[in-house]
């Protein structure tokens, strides 16, 4: 094997700079959509949780400020009396129920039908209603001799609670006037904001939780299918990449031939060539597509690695090389359709590259060994070798400008990892490169003739 693998850092760096897979792109967009899609649902399932809850909460602090409210107007109209002297508001300014917030207001029907307000409970200042809007809630209640609630606009802007409910006189059982509670929901309100706004930063958290959960989750279910679609695109660019040399070689054969007074004969070897690379090159993309599709799941029996190494030697045709052997008996546990191309692929690329350098490059032959011991093919050859830092480039796909199939030692580095094994590659004592294909563990069986070798 020679330095074919090697190319210049800036092609290494085009390479490492190339774009993101498309079917990776769009699978990326489609990633997107599901983490909003996810987001939106949670957000809507949130903020209508969030609405329910700030919504129940407001009815429930303005049904105890009105129950309050209804309280201190039940005992302020308790508290009133008639005697002969008339209207009687005394037990009103000692009793809790008239002093702070709500505020208490006495309204009395004066001689004539009119309303006059005749107490004020003390306090601090209440959202200042007006007293029309106290008169017509005092006489509606009045009217109806039952409770009446109502909320109101206050003069300074903020809102009020209002409840009126009427009081008798104590001998002749007429309404005679009205008390009206005036509440400051500002009092209650202020829990109600503090919960509303633990409500939403809550949900706002809870949505961005989900954002990050459910990318992740999408990421991870359309894992399958980013390897899926990336496996074929490979397939593809491997399909584009490998059999554009051998179509090219063989048109611009058949265009020559056209115009050879000689005829066709004379590119016949060409052609064949071109045809038995093209066979070669369909042969390593349709396994490599058939590793894609079955992943672990391979045809595995038990074989004898020798004999198929052996097998693969002699289908090797003749021409200007030297083929030697070391094979220890071995069996394995394999995929012999994958085996056999791997081992194909060793020894046509230690042919193809492990030419002895030689002034002539006429006279330039290649000379290979070939090793089996236990679970492992070692295919050596007295090319000139490579650099130790450009050998993990020989196992990666479109990395052999020198001529090679490009895809033919990375097929081989999967076969191995299908296998449970691996693929490595050492510079070899004395000129040239060591490749070692190991199939993971084996059964070794009596050596053949000429003892066990080591490599």
């Amino acid at each position: 094997m020679t330095g074919a693998a090697r190319e210049p850092k800036a092609a290494r760096g085009r390479a490492d700079r190339r774009p993101r897979s498309p079917a990776r792109r769009r699978l990326r967009r489609l990633q997107l959509r599901l983490t909003l899609a996810y987001t939106l649902i949670t957000l809507a399932g949130v903020s209508a949780l969030s609405w329910m809850v700030i919504r129940t909460d407001e009815r429930s602090w303005r049904a105890a400020a009105y129950d309050e409210m209804d309280q201190r107007a039940a005992v302020s109209t308790s508290l009133i009396y008639y005697t002969d002297q008339g209207l009687q508001l005394d037990g009103l300014y000692d009793d809790e129920a008239t002093r702070g917030t709500p505020r208490v207001r006495v309204l009395h029907l004066a001689p004539g039908g009119a309303l006059r307000p005749v107490f004020t409970s003390p306090g601090p200042p209440d959202p200042t209603v007006a007293q029309e809007r106290l008169t017509a809630l005092a006489r509606a209640a009045m009217d109806r001799d039952d409770t009446v609630r109502a909320e109101a606009p206050g003069t300074r802007g903020t809102a009020a609670y209002l409840l009126a409910r009427p009081f008798h006189h104590d001998e002749t059982q007429e309404v005679r006037g009205a008390v009206v509670v005036v509440g400051d929901p500002s009092q209650w309100m202020a829990e109600h904001r503090r919960l509303a706004a633990s409500v939403l930063v809550g949900a706002g958290l809870l949505t961005a939780l989900a954002a990050v959960t459910g990318h992740l989750l999408s990421g991870r279910s359309l894992r399958p299918a980013w390897q899926s679609l990336e496996a074929q695109e490979r397939m593809l660019a491997d399909a584009a990449h490998e059999l554009r040399t051998p179509v090219a070689v063989m048109r611009s054969s058949v265009d020559v031939a056209g115009t050879d007074p000689r005829g066709l004969d004379p590119h016949l070897p060409r052609i064949r060539r071109a045809t038995e690379r093209l066979t070669d090159v369909v042969d390593n993309i349709l396994t490599r597509g058939r590793l894609q599709a079955a992943g672990p799941d391979l045809r595995a029996v038990r074989l004898r690695l020798d004999q198929l190494v052996e097998q693969a030697c002699e289908d090797l045709a003749a021409g200007p090389h030297v083929l030697t052997t070391s094979l220890d008996a071995s069996v394995v546990t394999a995929d012999p359709a994958l085996v056999r191309i791997a081992v194909r692929n060793l020894l046509d690329n230690a042919l193809r590259h492990g030419r002895t350098p030689s002034p002539a490059p006429a006279a330039a032959r290649a000379e290979v060994h070939v090793m089996v011991r236990g679970s492992t093919v070692a295919v050596a050859d007295r090319g000139p070798g490579i650099a130790a830092a450009d050998l993990p480039a020989l196992t990666e796909r479109f990395r052999s400008p020198g001529g090679g199939t490009g895809i033919g030692l990375s097929l081989v580095s999967e076969i191995a990892a299908a296998h449970g094994g691996d693929l490595t590659a050492d510079l070899r004592p004395g000129g040239g490169t060591l490749v070692r294909l190991s199939l993971g563990p084996g059964d070794r069986g009596p050596a053949r003739a000429g003892g066990p070798t080591r490599f």
